[in-house]
């Protein structure tokens, strides 16, 4: 490809372009999981100012033959929101608009999700997110988005009533039920960066109701029954309920992690924390806690003390599952089995496996009438590891040989399908497991709006 004219698109902007070597153009191209920095070098970033820039820019990108990627909260687990063509950084078109008549909030391509509530938080409404305020609103969206309110609200692309979506044509399209609902369809758990660049999004909100949370924890000889008790809790919990059970290690070495296997809950419940006591009563006979903490709070304490924070380091590596039905007591033992085989780290974050309650509002959406098309299970199974900077060579291969080897353990007890918002690189299979028997639509929707391939990555849907 000759090298094409990067200046002549900077003069076409109102918001401004970073080359390889210009002040700016390494925070431009920061990825939040260092393991994959430096693994791809954009040609070009553009920071747009407006929903022109975006236009002018893929428009550019287009008639030049350049690969383009919008680029908005920068997190994506396999650095995907970088490439080695062109960027669009959506950063300064975050604004967020709130209508209290119709309860409807509407956000720019680039809010991130911690912008969303800060508006929403005078009005006492809410949209269920994630479990980072850091997070893009649109690449959230269009993934599914689930956190811990998502048994009784749903998930994030389930309040999502209308989008507008810069297509590979440059126009400037509106989705809803009504108009192209194709796309909006597939905007709905299509995955991000796969049809446009999405420049607004409007959702329904939902009241911001007092909740309570529990943290507890069991020693180690207490793992396997209270698995098992969590698996057997949780098919007749209220939706207003819900949880994520982690069994994991931590520890800057084998020998300290060695000693610092653990199992806890975290929960969460849209009501007294008396409720969620008597919710929760069943696991806590079957093992006594080692340490317990029951809380009432406001919506918004809530939600930044269950914040999820980043790993140290920012070396991490995460692979999915879906549970569909309870880990038979064999499984059980083989994820306690991983957690004595970790092979340590210097990052202390160590590894683990979490399983996040699922179900509820989610699973009450039919499967073909968005594409997030996961609406038939119990748990999001979450097996992860970090590493340091300073762990060797031998030493990273390792850990990722562990999540690798508990990963492919864990197909004998759960299912194949993964969640498209934790994409994972080592993927083979990766059509049938984000979007199952979604795919082919998905394919008719990519053929409609991007039949080039202008908006194309490593695990893109393509037409």
């Amino acid at each position: 490809m000759i090298d094409p004219n990067w200046a002549g698109l900077a003069g076409e902007l109102r918001g401004r372009l970073f080359r390889p070597g210009d002040p700016g153009y390494r925070v431009a191209t920061h990825v939040r999981n260092k393991r994959h920095e430096g693994a791809r070098t954009p040609g070009a970033v553009v920071v747009a100012a407006d929903t022109e820039d975006v236009r002018r820019s893929v428009l550019w990108a287009r008639e030049h033959g350049v690969p383009v990627v919008a680029r908005s909260g920068g997190h994506s687990f396999a650095g995907y929101s970088l490439n080695d063509g062109l960027v669009v950084d959506l950063g300064r078109c975050s604004l967020v608009d709130v209508d209290a008549s119709t309860g409807l909030v509407t956000a720019g391509g680039g809010a991130r999700t911690g912008q969303v509530h800060d508006r929403l938080r005078p009005y006492e409404l809410t949209v269920p997110t994630g479990t980072s305020p850091l997070v893009g609103i649109a690449g959230l969206t269009l993934g599914g988005g689930c956190e811990y309110a998502s048994r009784s609200l749903g998930l994030t692309c389930d309040s999502l009533v209308e989008t507008t979506v810069v297509t590979a044509n440059g126009d400037l399209v509106v989705c809803n039920e009504t108009e192209n609902p194709d796309l909006f369809w597939a905007c709905r758990g299509g995955g991000g960066g796969n049809f446009g660049i999405n420049v607004s999004l409007t959702f329904r909100t939902h009241p911001a109701r007092d909740v309570s949370m529990c943290r507890l924890t069991w020693e180690w000889p207490d793992a396997e029954r209270v698995v098992d008790a969590v698996q057997r809790l949780m098919p007749e919990a209220p939706h207003e309920f819900s949880l994520n059970l982690r069994v994991a290690t931590s520890g800057a070495d084998s020998v300290s992690a060695a000693g610092n296997r653990f199992v806890g809950v975290s929960g969460y419940y849209f009501g007294p924390s008396e409720e969620l006591r008597a919710i929760l009563a069943p696991v806590i006979s079957a093992a006594a806690p080692s340490s317990s903490h029951f809380v009432d709070q406001t919506y918004w304490e809530a939600k930044g003390n269950m914040s999820h924070p980043s790993p140290v380091d920012d070396h991490f590596m995460t692979r999915t599952r879906y549970v569909k039905e309870p880990v038979s007591g064999q499984g059980i033992q083989s994820i306690l089995t991983w957690m004595e085989k970790w092979p340590g780290s210097r990052n202390p974050d160590g590894g683990g496996l979490g399983m996040f309650a699922w179900g509820g509002a989610i699973n009450e959406v039919p499967a073909a009438d968005s594409a997030f098309v996961h609406r038939d299970t119990m748990f999001l199974a979450s097996m992860d590891a970090s590493w340091s900077r300073e762990d060797s060579p031998r030493q990273v291969e390792a850990v990722q040989d562990w999540v690798n080897g508990l990963h492919a353990d864990m197909g004998s007890y759960m299912s194949d399908a993964s969640y498209q918002n934790f994409v994972d690189p080592e993927l083979d299979d990766w059509r049938q497991a984000y979007y199952g028997t979604n795919y082919p639509r998905l394919v008719e929707v990519k053929r409609t709006y991007d039949p080039t391939n202008v908006f194309g990555f490593d695990q893109g849907i393509q037409s």
